[in-house]
Order: structure tokens, then sequence, then C-alpha cells
């Protein structure tokens, strides 16, 4: 066997040396370099048993297994092969198997001790992929408990490699250094109003011109590669899009030189693990695809952002592997300092429900005792396990049989969910339509009318996912089709109607659109209301035009939440009804005594499904305790109780007291009260059935309730409701301010020489000194100097207008 002259070989010995002492290692080596082809064929050469490369995406994978079988001078299947979701090609013979990191979870979950497997090759590990990361910690699992000759080899294009060699227990580090080629860069920012598809043909046709060679260009999506694919309409040049939608033949003619200068237009599954030949030329738009929940679809889903600097350099690389090479970034120059140095984890990002299944069935359901490379977030985490137990996955933090059979299916758990029960309920075929519909998305509103156009679109690539999904589920259920699924297994969460129950096999897309999202099963508000509310408590809206209008019951597959909108907007769902609503999601359906507070207690039974009211009926005897927790949110809602005036002064008063003096004495204020209710309402409290009963009640008795023993002797000691003036009468003081205040007429204030004073003699009362006529005259909480400063000039002023009134000279005489 011949290997290319790659930089890699010159490391192959020490690579074989560092596996064989340590039966570890970590290889770094940029894009370009050969390690993905020829350091498995090195190591077949090497040891017996299989070797396995785990590669991130399937276009790498099936292309890494078709580059080392040409180099062996083999059809793919032979001595090297590959699997892939949906495609296999392996036999007898092969020795080196390519497969996703997400398929070799799923083989290591079925059989952790891979016999026959000498050594697994990890590649391209600084991507971060979900699914790598979790391989990564499987397979360090493996090795510490059950193969200790497994061999790890986990290979990088960055020179990140400290925390995988910590990982690898401390494995040997190679480096092999590439023969790279200098690539000048040029910026090409958008100009004012310019969308970012229009700058990348720009930058396309800039390239074409400026140099010789094939153009690679990166986008972040197949949509944005149709749309640049339109704008260049170039006289002898093939314009090829690469992405991981595509069929393998039109995948492998972008990896195949051409006759003609060529531009290739791709996802980032060119980024690395695979080399596009002929390349001179890279454009860069400087965006990205991430892993980000889609709450639209309830399912993960992707977000466009931007790219690292690690990322970039990586593009820019592309252009100078076989040759000097030219580099355009569609981005200002002065904003590449300011790009994120590396990509964030997917770990960190990604909605982690398919993990949380993955730890479950590994036993490990919070994945402690796990060496990650980032321990998954535990907020994300269990959110995700709290999903797993709305689907039937798990059973506190256990597996249970049915999640095992949804892992296997290698979805996400509510797809996973939507085609096992669904096949069952509905037969494989359409439950198999229906989910990878979900999948892929929808244009039409209707779930009906959009399977319509699917099955007249016979190029559209959901007819190729459905006959796959379909094939998946009747090898995992077989025999189990054609009876439904509430009598063959009583723990199914999808349970037989008491209305006489559906065909079963008979087309059904709302049933598996509501096995996926019982949460967003949907019911009309009001007769001609085109606001749904969902069983989640969400309320979305059904755009005009939909087709659905009519429709009392929804299965929402499709919901968006748009800024500056009161309610969600529904993208997909289909028709549904109330039978429907209750088989696909009998979990969520609870009937109970419900008392609440509106206005006044209102008892009901009622039979819902999540926040939807199916049906109530009002209680004639409802539960006395739930009666009192309902008057208690009234006390807190509104005013409930009379408030007398014998009552408003003995809280002002202990209100005094409670600030001035503190404990023993309570507070009293709105909060205060509604802490204590069983200190001072009862027992009326729970003997009263309506408002009204507390509206009879007593406040000031209710209050005294509270004072504390033994001090409240001394309440009218020390806060009394009436002082007596040198006159001989007794006014009342009133405490409502939070401070002592007493307003009486000046005349009756002669003979006091000071103020007086409560709380033990701390605080002087406030007097509002009063004219003949009852206007005030003077305020003072300093009655000694207001008789020595203050009272000549208002003796003066009311002897004036008062000259029949006695106004002594000296006020100390009574």
């Amino acid at each position: 066997m011949n290997l290319p002259d790659l930089p890699v070989r010159a490391v192959l010995g020490d690579l074989a040396t560092a596996l064989d002492a340590h039966g570890t290692a970590v290889l770094v080596a940029p894009p370009g370099t050969g390690k993905t082809t020829v350091v498995p064929l090195d190591l077949m050469t090497r040891a017996d048993g299989r070797i396995v490369v785990a590669e991130p995406r399937r276009l790498a994978a099936r292309a890494a297994a078709a580059r080392m079988a040409a180099l062996l001078g083999e059809p793919v299947g032979e001595s090297v092969g590959y699997s892939v979701r949906g495609d296999r090609k392996v036999s007898r013979r092969t020795r080196i198997e390519v497969v996703t990191s997400g398929l070799l979870v799923r083989r290591v979950q079925n059989d952790p001790e891979l016999p026959g497997v000498a050594t697994v090759l990890l590649d391209e590990c600084h991507e971060r992929h979900l699914d790598a990361d979790l391989l990564l910690a499987l397979l360090l699992d493996v090795r510490g408990g059950l193969r200790d000759d497994l061999r790890l080899l986990a290979t990088s294009a960055t020179v990140a490699s400290g925390r995988l060699a910590e990982l690898l227990g401390g494995a040997p580090v190679v480096t092999a250094h590439a023969r790279t080629y200098p690539v000048e860069t040029t910026y090409v920012p958008p100009a004012r109003g310019e969308r970012a598809e229009a700058c990348v043909a720009r930058a396309v046709r800039k390239a074409l011109a400026e140099g010789d060679g094939d153009v690679l260009a990166f986008l972040p999506g197949a949509g944005e590669i149709a749309r640049v694919a339109g704008m260049l309409d170039l006289p002898g040049v093939d314009v090829l899009p690469l992405h991981g939608r595509l069929s393998p033949s039109r995948q492998d003619a972008a990896l195949r030189p051409g006759d003609r200068r060529r531009v290739v237009l791709a996802t980032a599954v060119a980024e690395s693990s695979l080399t596009v030949p002929g390349v001179r030329a890279v454009v860069d738009s400087g965006q990205a695809r991430v892993p980000r929940v889609d709450h639209r679809r309830g399912l993960p889903g992707l977000a466009t952002v931007r790219v690292s600097a690690a990322v970039a350099e990586q593009r820019t690389g592309r252009a100078g592997r076989e040759a000097p090479g030219r580099a355009y970034r569609c981005w200002p120059r002065h904003e590449q300092a300011g790009l994120p140095a590396y990509p964030e984890p997917e770990i960190r990002t990604a909605e982690l429900s398919r993990l949380a299944l993955e730890l479950a069935c590994w036993s490990t359901p919070d994945g402690a005792g796990l060496s990650w490379w980032d321990a998954p977030p535990a907020g994300p985490l269990a959110a995700g396990q709290n999903l797993l137990r709305t689907l039937g996955a798990l059973d506190g933090d256990t597996v249970t049989d049915r999640g095992r059979r949804m892992a296997e299916l290698g979805l996400h758990p509510r797809l996973a969910r939507a085609l096992l029960d669904g096949a069952a309920e509905v037969g494989p075929r359409h439950a198999a339509e229906v989910v990878a519909l979900m999948d892929a998305g929808g244009t039409l509103a209707d779930v009906d009318a959009e399977l319509r156009r699917l099955r007249d679109d016979r190029g559209s690539r959901w007819h190729t996912d459905t006959r796959r999904l379909e094939r998946l589920v009747t090898a995992r259920l077989g025999s189990a089709f054609g009876q439904p699924i509430a009598d063959r297994s009583p723990a199914n969460p999808v349970a037989s109607s008491t209305r006489s129950p559906r065909t079963p096999n008979a087309p059904d897309p709302a049933l598996v659109v509501a096995l996926a999202h019982p949460e967003r099963l949907a019911r009309r508000r009001s007769p001609d209301s085109p606001v749904y509310l969902m069983a989640g408590g969400t309320a979305a809206e059904l755009p005009s035009g939909s087709g659905l209008g009519d429709a009392e019951w929804l299965a929402v597959a499709e919901a968006t939440r748009d800024p500056g909108r009161a309610h969600g907007i529904i993208r997909l769902a289909a028709r549904a009804d109330e039978e429907l609503a209750v088989r696909a999601a009998p979990n969520l359906v609870t009937e109970r005594d419900e008392v609440t507070w509106s206005g006044d207690v209102v008892a009901r039974r009622v039979r819902r499904l999540g926040a939807i009211v199916l049906r109530d009926r009002p209680l004639r005897e409802p539960d006395p305790a739930l009666v009192r927790e309902a008057l208690v949110v009234g006390l807190r809602d509104g005013d409930i109780l009379t408030w007398t005036a014998d009552a408003d002064r003995l809280r002002s008063r202990m209100a005094f007291l409670h600030a001035v003096l503190g404990a023993p004495w309570p507070g009293v204020g709105d909060d205060a009260l509604l802490s204590r209710v069983d200190d001072w309402l009862e027992p009326e409290l729970s003997r009263a059935r309506r408002r009204a009963d507390l509206a009879r009640l007593d406040t000031a008795a209710a209050l005294r309730r509270l004072l504390p023993w033994p001090e409240a002797g001394r309440l009218d000691e020390l806060a009394p409701d009436r002082i007596e003036v040198p006159s001989g009468g007794r006014f009342r003081i009133d405490y409502s301010t939070g401070s002592p205040v007493l307003a009486v007429k000046l005349q009756l204030a002669f003979g006091w020489r000071e103020t007086p004073k409560v709380a033990g003699g701390r605080v002087p009362v406030v007097l509002h000194l009063l004219s003949p006529a009852g206007r005030p005259a003077a305020v003072t909480s300093d009655l000694e100097s207001f008789w020595a400063n203050g009272y000549p000039a208002v003796r003066a002023e009311l002897r004036g207008r008062y000259p029949k009134h006695a106004w002594p000279a000296d006020p100390h005489a009574p």
C-alpha cells in the first residue's frame, strides 16, 4: 500500500509508538495533512481488529471512506466502508469503518464492549459537536471499566490539545505540521443595504476575475446557497452546492475535479475532514449555523451567528492546501478583532433532551462519573429530563422500555415517540410521513395540505426520509403493528378514549403531531376567535388563509413568538378533536376540585387537558381547606374586611408602638397581617364560606388577638386613645400618620408647661393648636419653647380676631 505523501506520514511511527505505550493519543494536525485518511490506513497495517473512525458529519464520513478506498484501489465496502444514517456500505472484509459520532454512540449503548474493534479514531474533536463530546465520555468510561485494551486516538485541527490529553489519561500529543502555501486575505464588506448573499456573489465574481482555479464559498445554510447560486450566471463556470441535505451523488459531484472552473457553495461541512480539490480561492460569508433550541418546532434547531476567529482562519486555510491562494472575507476588516476566539461548544447551547435520554440509557442520568470536556449544564439537562418524563421515556430517573426503543431510533425524543407510538396507531408509512415533515419543517400551515404537496413533489428529500423512517420503525416494532398501543401495554402513555377508539392504521396526522407535542394540543378560545389556548398554557393565533379556520381543536407542530405580538403564531398544525387530545396526552388530563377567588369564592369540579378546560360544574360542598386558601387569596387581592373606625384607630396605635418600641409589639401592615392570618383571623376564617362571612368579622376584636401578653395591659398607657387636657376634657390622639397628633383648641392647652409624651415618655405628642373657630393657629411638639417664643405673636393675632375670648399673658395658668 502506497500512502500519499502528506505531512502526517512523518509522524506515523511516533503515533503508533504512543498508542502502543499508552493506549491513547492525541494527534494535532491541520486540515489537509492526511489525519482522516492516512492515519487509519496506517493503523490497519499495524494491528488486528477493526478501526472505527468517528466523523461529526455524514458527508465527511462518506468522503473519507471513498478517499481511503480509492487509495487502496478498491470499491467502498471492501477493506474500507462507512455507516451513516440511512446508508451503509460494509462487508465481512471491512477493516476500516467510518461512521458518524451519533451512530457510534448507539453502538456503544447497544454493546459497550465493541467486540472486534481495536481502535477508535475520534476525528475533528475541536469542533465540539454534542454527539462527539458524548461519545468521548462514553468511550472513556468503556475503556476504564470494560476494555482497557481499546485504543483511543483523538484528532484535532487546532493546538488546543491540553484538555484532550488530560481527558485521555495524560495521553501523548503528536503534532503533524502542515505544508501550507501563502494565502492573501482581502476584506469585501457589504455595501450599504446589500444583503449578505449579494455580497458573497460579488466576492465570488471578484475571486474568479483576480486569479485562476476553483472557488470555495462558505455560507451558513442550504437556503443561502440556493439564493447565491441564483445570482451567479457565469459562462464557462460550474456552480455546485455542497451541504448535508443533498443526495450522495450531488455531494460527490462537488468533491470531484471538473473539466471547467467551478464555484462550490458549501456549508460548514467543507471546513474540515474533506478536501475540495482545485480550490485556489475561498469566499467566506462570515456566518455559520450553530445549534440552538428551535422554539418554533420544539426541537433542536440552528441559528445563524458570526463565525469565530478560529473558524475564519480554518476556512481561509482551504485556499492554500494545494498552491498559493486568496481569501475574501465578507465583513469589514475592523470587525475581525471582535470575533470570538473559538466557537461555543454545542453542549453549552443545544437542547439536551436527547443527551439526557442517552445518559439515562447509560444509567448515569446526571452524567456524574463520566469524564467530560465540558459537563452538561444542570438547567438544560433537567429540562430535557422533564420532557422525557412527559413522553414516557423516563420513570423518575430510570429509563423505561419505551425510552430505550426511542433511543434506538436515533431521533429527537419527541420525534421518536411520535414515530413509535404513531406507527402502531396509524401505520408505519403515515407516521413516517408526518415525522419526516416535522423534522424538516413545512411551507403550508395545514399538515394535511402540506403532506399532499410533498407527495406530489417526487424530487423532495422528504420521500427519502419517509422511506428511511418507515424501515427504521418497522424493524423496531415488527409484528406489534395493527393493534392499538393501549391494548399492547397498559404503561403506554397513549390510552384508549372513553369514546369509541379510532380505527388503527387510519391516516390521522393530528395524532402523530400530538404524540410529539402533547403540550401543543390547542383549543379555540371562543367560536369567532382566531386565538387558541395550548395545553402548555401558551396562546397562539392562527393566521388567515391557513385553511384551518373552522377547527375547534388543533395539534400544533410549529409555532413562533414574534416580538411585539400578544400571541404566538401557528405555522403548522393539523385538525384534531377532544377525543384525540385525550388519547394522545392522557398524562395531561386532570380532574379535580378547584376553589378559586374571583371577587368571591368560586368552587368547581374541573376536567382539564393541561391549561385547557374540558368541562366544569359547580361544587355544592367544597373542601373547607380549599375555601380557606381561596379566601386568603381574596384577602391579598382585595379589600374584603370591614375596617371600622375603632379598628382603624387600634391598628394605628399598634403600628406606632411597633415602629417606636419594636418587639414584642407586632407589625400590622398589610403584608404582616397577611402573613399571620392564623393568629388573628381564626376561627372565623376557617368557618367562612364566602366573602360576606369575612365582611361581618369584628376586625377590632380580631386585631386584639395580636397584642402581646403581658404587654397588652400597657396599651392604653403607652399609646393612649385619648389624653386629658388641663381643663379636664379628654381628646383623641391620632396615630394614623405614624406620629401621635393631638388637635385641640389653644385655650384648652393653657396650664400645660411641657408637651405631653407617650410610649413611656419617649415620643412627644405633636400639638395642633386651634383657634376658637377650629382653624390651625400653631403646630408644635415643644410646648415650652412655644409658650416662650411663639405664643406672644399668636396671642396678639387671636386677641384682635376673637376679642370676647380670654387670652392671658401667662398661659401656664389653666
